[in-house]
């Protein structure tokens, strides 16, 4: 199974740790914490996040800290509690770019 990244909507508390964040995936976003998937969290301003992933053994939790600028989060559609993203807009958006700004080139993919 693929691993998947789900970026929660709404700013969190980052004084959250494991058991904070754990907890969250798992009443607010509907989803497993121990799944494998990652799990990004951010802020009100949007200048640090947070990630929660099992990798098997335990779970680690990562954040970043942005000196200038913010992070250009995304939004969800109605009133979803996450969005997912593949691997290469994750990279984006923790290195400060905007990936809504970009465009996707017509390729191939085949249908999850």
């Amino acid at each position: 199974m693929a691993t998947k990244i789900y970026i929660a909507v709404e700013a969190v508390d980052m004084r959250k740790g494991f058991e904070g964040l754990h907890g969250l995936v798992r009443d607010q976003l509907g989803q497993d914490p121990l799944s494998g998937h990652l799990f990004l969290f951010t802020n009100r301003t949007r200048t640090r996040l947070k990630a929660l992933v099992w990798d098997g053994s335990g779970l680690w939790v990562c954040a970043k800290r942005l000196e200038k600028g913010r992070f250009h989060w995304p939004a969800a559609e109605q009133e979803a509690r996450s969005v997912t993203m593949r691997a290469e807009e994750l990279a984006m958006l923790v290195n400060g770019l905007d990936f809504k700004q970009t465009q996707a080139r017509n390729w191939y993919r085949r249908p999850a």
